[in-house]
């Protein structure tokens, strides 16, 4: 036989009577789009399992909007007990509230960090990482902003030189600080949320002692509250003086 021209071309017949799938052959991207509704079918995230005992702890609730209109997902560090649950359950109960109360439109999450103890109420930045990868890519496109509330110095170095290994671009580049409720104020009108009695004492500590935002204690013993003896002192040390001129 001669050799082929460049015009000559090949035509693949795929007999339908043999059972033949053609849908991998004409078809990829219906597959690809099939997978991805797969992907965001949110049932498998609503869970059976009862959550009342970590409800009644109210940590996590959602209240009010900000001023964009995004739903406002509360999360109040402090009230979290972290040595006695464990980082899989928190992924379940976290993706079972969003899932549940958030089904749809966009929403932020404001975090309060205030007085809250690495060792009690800190699930630790992996995990907090790992659920938010866990989330649907609809919901994380959803989420709008993370509003960190009186973020310590410990959390501020932390983000800004691992933030970026630890957490996806997209979720770091949402993170706003707020090292003051008057700020959040801002973004968030007043009477949208419930403020806990200690947060809002913790923020007027704050205000009177800025220097605490960067972990410096000017007064640690209070010492500024004390009544000065200065005066005294120097008052008998005049009477000292003018005795000896006497004698």
């Amino acid at each position: 036989m001669g050799s082929r021209s460049p015009d000559d071309f090949s035509v693949l017949v795929l007999a339908s009577d043999l059972g033949v799938d053609a849908r991998p052959f004409l078809d990829a991207q219906a597959q690809l789009e099939e997978q991805d509704e797969t992907w965001h079918d949110c049932s498998q995230y609503l869970s059976d399992e009862d959550f009342s005992d970590l409800d009644l702890l109210q940590f996590v609730r959602l209240q009010g909007s900000d001023k964009s209109g995004n739903r406002i997902l509360l999360i109040v560090g402090k009230y979290f007990p972290a040595p006695v649950v464990s980082a899989e359950r928190l992924k379940k109960y976290i993706l079972h509230k969003i899932v549940s109360e958030l089904a749809e439109g966009p929403f932020c999450i404001v975090y309060m960090h205030s007085t809250v103890q690495k060792e009690d109420n800190s699930p630790g930045i992996t995990v907090l990482r790992w659920i938010y990868e866990e989330l649907p890519s609809g919901f994380k496109d959803r989420l709008q902003t993370v509003y960190f509330i009186h973020p310590g110095l410990r959390s501020r170095l932390l983000l800004a030189t691992l933030g970026r290994f630890f957490l996806s671009g997209g979720l770091y580049w949402k993170v706003k600080y707020v090292s003051r409720l008057q700020y959040l104020w801002e973004d968030v009108k007043k009477g949208e949320l419930e403020i806990p009695e200690f947060v809002q004492r913790h923020d007027d500590v704050l205000e009177h002692r800025p220097l605490t935002d960067y972990g410096i204690e000017p007064d640690p013993l209070h010492l500024t509250e004390m009544p000065s003896t200065a005066y005294s002192f120097g008052r008998y040390e005049e009477r000292w003086t003018s005795k000896e001129c006497m004698s």
